[in-house]
């Protein structure tokens, strides 16, 4: 029997690759805040108030652009619709450098937001090209670790960057990354039917599910949202990815404000927060890939599975209680709320290829992450733009912060009731 080859790991190497820089492009500003703060002379206030108002523009654009990803990349392929979202995000990544004031910073993050919403998309629809069934969410959490690599990698080289050539030069170096992997892209991906270094027993194991024929047709989003299974990953993403959002643009401030730690010293703890969050995102794919093993079937092996993770989220109510002993406790706490969200997003992001075929895996991620980006502008505007600005002016960010970890705890248990309730076995949608 001929040996099954590893290829497919391969690829998924690409995608962690690109999810990194993705991330890295995107967070790169949360360690610039301070930066700013001093370049364009905001108080306090303007300090919450600006920053609020960059991040709303991202996520703005996030949302309006995986309006349209999901469906480009259906529809021009993994190949070409991934290497052109990286293309772009890049050159806005850099452009981020040649900003000199709030305005020019929203106009950035606004062409970063839509051009980044192709990642996520085109990632999960190579996975479905990629990978059996049973090995997806491995996979997706493989290259949804990438997150939590470039999350890690921007305090500890950020600060850096900013205190030695200027905060500009942050920008330039991260951005231009991801021309480099441009070059491993068309060197390496071709879908499997056509990829001549894949062997023929790895091809009929990759295909060992139900054949789909590859196609580029697109389903439309009329159609599409027609469907429960659509509304419950939706609505799964609506309510958790803020969460992350929430802890990638507003943690250095937290440890900053909370513990009084300087624009340098805050690199170990947030990286900290992040390798912790990187383990969740290999063992959230890890469990269900054993209990399918273990002849469970698929849907009760996701849904099992995310259900451990939205209650391993909840110690993060406890953060400053236990960061009042001792901030590496707060930070521990954190980053364990980390490790779980990073596992749920694993498993969510595959229940997409559970339930549909491959021709819509693209579209409907889309979908879950324009509901996402909603989520996150809904908090930002609700929460931290309001709320936060309130308790800065009256000296009390503290109880601030207190309610969003309350908000980030109870998330992901009630996106998991509405999710069971919306789709009890996952069905496959026949289109």
């Amino acid at each position: 029997m001929e040996k099954i080859g590893k290829y497919r790991w391969t690829i998924c190497s690409l995608l962690f690759i690109a999810t990194t820089i993705n991330y890295l492009d995107r967070n790169v500003i949360s360690y610039l805040k301070p930066y700013l703060a001093e370049a364009f002379g905001w108080t306090p206030t303007q300090e919450v108030n600006d920053y609020a108002n960059i991040e709303l523009a991202f996520k703005f654009a996030y949302a309006f652009g995986m309006f349209f990803a999901g469906g480009f990349v259906d529809k021009f392929g993994t190949k070409l619709g991934y290497a052109i979202a990286t293309g772009l995000w890049s050159v806005a990544a850099v452009a981020h450098a040649f900003c000199t004031g709030t305005l020019g910073f929203i106009v950035a993050r606004i062409f970063l937001g839509v051009t980044e919403a192709g990642n996520f998309p085109a990632a999960i629809k190579a996975v479905a090209e990629w990978f059996p069934q049973k090995e997806r969410a491995l996979a997706a959490g493989f290259f949804n670790s990438g997150t939590n690599i470039g999350a890690i990698i921007v305090p500890l080289s950020v600060p850096l960057i900013a205190e030695t050539w200027g905060w500009q030069w942050a920008f330039i170096l991260t951005g231009v990354i991801g021309f480099g992997w441009l070059i491993l892209w068309f060197i390496y991906y071709e879908v499997p039917e056509k990829q001549k270094r894949l062997s023929k027993a790895e091809y009929d194991y990759i295909q060992s599910d139900k054949a789909e024929p590859v196609s580029q047709e697109s389903v439309p989003w009329s159609k599409l949202l027609t469907y429960r299974q659509t509304w419950a990953f939706a609505i799964g993403k609506f309510l958790t990815d803020p969460v992350w959002w929430f802890y990638l643009f507003w943690l250095p401030d937290f440890l900053m404000k909370e513990y009084g730690l300087s624009k340098t010293e805050v690199a170990w703890p947030s990286a900290l927060v992040y390798i912790i969050g990187s383990i969740g995102s290999i063992a959230g794919g890890w469990l269900p890939l054993s209990l399918i093993n273990k002849k469970w079937p698929a849907f009760k092996a996701r849904k099992t599975s995310m259900l451990i993770y939205a209650f391993a989220v909840l110690p993060v109510l406890f953060s400053q209680y236990l960061g009042a002993i001792n901030m590496w406790l707060a930070v521990l706490v954190i980053g364990i709320a980390a490790s779980a969200h990073q596992a749920w997003s694993a498993n969510i992001f595959t229940t997409v290829s559970d339930m549909f075929p491959k021709k819509a895996t693209g579209s409907v991620t889309g979908i879950g992450g324009m509901f996402g980006g909603l989520g996150g502008i809904l908090l930002t505007w609700l929460v931290q733009k309001n709320m936060f600005v309130y308790y800065t002016e009256i000296g009390q960010i503290q109880t601030g912060y207190f309610i969003m970890f309350c908000i980030c705890g109870g998330a992901y248990l009630l996106a998991w009731l509405i999710m069971h309730f919306l789709v009890p076995t996952m069905k496959k949608v026949d289109l």
